[in-house]
């Protein structure tokens, strides 16, 4: 009997020890959970309740959408030790044209949304071509880009000044849910438990190579433990969302683009050849790694995802104003260092710059509910920004 007893507490002993490790050696990705879980039950309690509601969930999940998707664009520049400032004012740019496209040529949105998506292609392109063909760094060629962009917006709106887009279809991507007829939205729960499925699948496979290769895993019970916190904030979430108006369409074109793009830096030789520029650009080279054409792979991107950036930020408002843009490349570098990309390079997952982003849009839309001045959300945003940024430096010295 005292044989079994020893055995268990030193299995509890091993288990704690595990867990004291994992938090540790994982400090820099739990973290930023961390700090979301914290920023949404500080704000849930300060309003009373309101925060976490199904309403306000939507509300943050339809605010968030356009800066995720810049967030995840940026994370590509960023790890590439590269930057692009003009992504603010690319956005607003590209969702005046799409409302001038929609109600002054009348064209449908679903051919507006396509043009404007070639326009942010384009203009990523000739921002590329600046940096990796006339080595003109990328500071200055998008710093000069926020002048042209800002100034082609306002001159763009300068005769209609906002313009009300009535384009029900187009407005119904930010503002609209998954048409669910089902009682309950069994469509938006069954999303959800499909997800979770998925979610499994890739992180059982994960461990799987890694046992292959003979890497450190965790123990099958703290891996359990997070298979099964995963599916319960999922589900949290969801049938929040399911007692409300469904699933938004926002959340369905960033899952899109989100799993896209993880699929592409985790499982493709683009992404290994990203994170290796990143990593030492001249070593990548002499591998054989084409890194201009990476590089211009990377401004395309972002060029293209600052458009569909603005059509989510224009549908929100139903309208395209001229200062639409303001601030947006910020939030979205913010995002992209507080989900975990080094400053040094080379390092990052746009995975966890959802999260990041989760984190900034958490701040906004909290301090919102609370009536806070607007002065005072940019000092907080950026003592959060610094800390994050200061704390992930740190802990990678204390690392090596």
């Amino acid at each position: 009997m005292s044989e079994i007893n020893i055995t268990e507490s030193k299995e509890k002993e091993s288990l704690f020890h595990e867990i004291i490790r994992l938090l540790k050696e994982n400090v820099r990705s739990y973290m930023m959970y961390i700090a979301l879980v914290v920023i949404m039950i500080f704000f849930n309690f300060m309003t009373k309740g309101a925060f976490l509601t199904a309403m306000n969930i939507t509300n943050l999940i339809n605010q968030a959408g356009y800066v995720a998707v810049l967030a995840i664009g940026m994370t590509i520049i960023l790890i590439l030790v590269q930057i692009d400032l003009s992504i603010g004012f690319v956005a607003g740019f590209s969702g005046a044209i799409a409302a001038i496209l929609m109600t002054q040529y009348n064209i449908s949105e679903w051919v507006a949304i396509p043009i404007v998506a070639l326009i942010g292609l384009a203009i990523g392109t000739y921002q590329g071509l600046i940096v990796t063909r006339l080595s003109v760094p990328a500071f200055v060629t998008t710093l000069a880009g926020m002048f042209i962009f800002r100034g082609a917006l306002s001159l763009s709106l300068q005769k209609t000044g906002t313009i009300i887009i009535p384009n029900a279809g187009f407005n119904a991507l930010s503002n609209g849910s998954i048409v669910d007829p089902t009682e309950g939205h069994l469509i938006t729960i069954a999303i959800g438990v499909i997800g979770i499925i998925l979610v499994f699948i890739a992180m059982i496979n994960a461990r799987r190579n890694k046992v292959k290769y003979n890497f450190q895993v965790t123990s099958l019970p703290i891996f359990v433990v997070e298979l099964v916190a995963i599916a319960v904030v999922v589900m949290v979430i969801i049938t929040r969302l399911a007692s409300f108006n469904g699933l938004p369409w926002t959340a369905v074109i960033v899952g899109v683009i989100l799993l896209g793009y993880n699929f592409m830096l985790n499982k493709t030789k683009l992404g290994r050849a990203i994170y290796g520029i990143g990593g030492n650009a001249q070593a990548a080279e002499l591998s054989g790694i084409n890194v201009k054409r990476v590089m211009m792979f990377a401004f395309c991107s972002m060029g293209t995802l600052a458009a569909i950036a603005g059509i989510l930020f224009t549908s929100r408002l139903q309208s395209a104003t001229p200062t639409a843009g303001t601030g947006f490349e910020m939030d979205a570098i913010a995002s992209s260092y507080i989900g975990g990309v080094a400053v040094s390079g080379g390092i990052g997952k746009v995975t966890n710059t959802i999260i990041g982003t989760l984190v900034i849009m958490s701040l906004t839309n909290g301090m919102n509910l609370m009536g806070v001045d607007i002065s005072w959300q940019y000092v907080v945003k950026g003592i959060i920004f610094i800390i994050a940024v200061a704390f992930d430096i740190r802990s990678r010295n204390m690392a090596k």
